[in-house]
């Protein structure tokens, strides 16, 4: 179980993610793997993206979420 300061650590790590001006824009964010789970655990990251109604896209160790709720495409 994570203590106090993780989880706020976490929490804060979070709450950055989906305040980038980029994420405000609806456009997208992209973070490593490793940071997603090092400091929050992929469950929580993908909880917390789906509460949201956005999507993400994974690639090798780069998670790219499309801060919007429009349908993602894969064009090649």
């Amino acid at each position: 179980m994570k203590d106090f300061h993780q989880t706020q650590t976490a929490n804060i790590w979070m709450q950055k993610v989906f305040d980038a001006k980029s994420a405000r824009q609806g456009r997208v964010v992209r973070r490593s793997l490793r940071d997603i789970d090092n400091i929050v655990g992929r469950e929580q990251f993908e909880t917390e993206i789906r509460r949201r109604g956005y999507h993400a896209v994974r690639n090798g160790d780069q998670v790219v979420v499309f801060c919007n709720n429009q349908p993602v495409q894969v064009m090649c």
